[in-house]
């Protein structure tokens, strides 16, 4: 039997990783190798609650994907950016403000970063069937089938490990948040391509190199595949910005809102920005590959009461309980804010807005 044929696609060199002395975040590292057994997830417990408690950022390697896998998946996240034509682009770019969904382009410049400088980012957004509820431009068909099982396998080998390990740490069933994030069940849980490129010195200035604004993430856990262009910056329990350093085939896993709503403020959302990238790696464009996880559609997005631990440790709340937004609300109406609306300045860092009740912070 011949062996199935596999879409050619030019090869995605990225920078060289950084060789300035930086200020690196403590991050755990998160050994998967035990992932898909209960024991092995029972020993994980510990070490994933704590960094989801304290950083809410981790790394987790030996996860079951290969670097040459890896590779591959970034020379196609290369494609929506390098290969699809701007009139093409255009027709698939996503009606954000309108629908409250990234699905498809978003182009250059849509966002104001500070000081009337717009972002230079591109990115392009699939819904993680791939194909069921989405078309795609002509470039990415060929590779339609590959990444709906990057998706699968990422939602199944990382994601729920992951999540049934948060179950654990509450004291709850395995299961319980797994349930609440079925593959097939309604969701805007997506896979994105993301290219970052390099702006001006005078744009740079006015937005004290900041790419992307210190924020919170929308849904529950977001999964981000290292790439070698230092950007990534999170705000550490000492206040202090630390870069997230690049580690070859890791994935680095964040808390986002959702999870903290559920968590009753057990787990944190972690605040993170984009910054400009050091010297050395100036001008060069930064692709990156993400799965973001939210909830099923109609989870209310309040405290799992019935946890043991928040029954000991008490919960901390953003909104009361009768007011929780569902899932669909809260991430419809922070993607349709995001960069398109006022924010109220509650001090020379923070700004704020209002979502379905839920006050959401920016830090400049």
């Amino acid at each position: 039997m011949p062996a199935p044929t596999i879409p050619f696609v030019p090869r995605y060199v990225p920078a060289p990783p950084t060789k300035e002395d930086l200020e690196w975040a403590d991050l755990p590292i998160i050994d998967f190798s035990d992932s898909g057994t209960p024991d092995g997830r029972a020993a994980l417990t510990p070490q994933v609650c704590r960094a989801m408690q304290t950083y809410g950022f981790m790394y987790v390697v030996n996860h079951g994907l290969t670097q040459a896998q890896n590779n591959r998946i970034f020379d196609i996240a290369d494609i929506p950016f390098t290969q699809v034509p701007p009139d093409e682009m255009k027709r698939f770019t996503a009606d954000i403000k309108g629908s409250g969904s990234y699905r498809g382009f978003k182009p250059r410049e849509l966002w104001e970063i500070d000081n009337g400088v717009r972002d230079q980012i591109e990115h392009h957004n699939m819904h993680r069937s791939i194909t069921e509820l989405q078309n795609h431009p002509k470039a990415l068909q060929a590779f339609l089938p590959e990444l709906r099982a990057f998706t699968e396998f990422t939602h199944k080998r990382i994601l729920e490990p992951i999540l049934q390990i948060l179950a654990r740490g509450l004291e709850l069933p395995e299961e319980t948040f797994v349930k609440m994030h079925g593959f097939d069940d309604p969701s805007e849980t997506y896979l994105r391509f993301m290219k970052y490129y390099p702006r001006s010195a005078d744009d740079e200035a006015k937005a004290k190199n900041v790419w992307l604004k210190g924020h919170t993430d929308i849904g529950t856990v977001t999964i981000l595949w290292s790439q070698p262009v230092s950007a990534l910056q999170i705000r550490c329990p000492d206040g202090k910005w630390r870069w997230v350093k690049h580690l070859d085939n890791a994935v680095v896993v964040n808390i986002g809102d959702s999870m903290e709503f559920l968590s009753g403020g057990f787990y944190k959302g972690t605040i993170h920005r984009v910054r400009q990238p050091p010297r050395d790696q100036q001008g060069y464009p930064r692709v990156g590959v993400f799965y973001f996880a939210s909830a099923n559609e109609d989870v209310l997005l309040k405290p799992m009461v019935e946890s043991p631990v928040l029954k000991r440790v008490g919960i901390i709340r953003r909104f009361d309980d009768e007011k929780a937004p569902t899932m669909d609300q809260y991430r419809k109406g922070r993607t349709a804010a995001y960069g398109l609306s006022t924010l109220t300045k509650k001090d020379d860092v923070v700004e704020e807005q209002i979502i379905h009740g839920v006050p959401v912070r920016h830090y400049n």
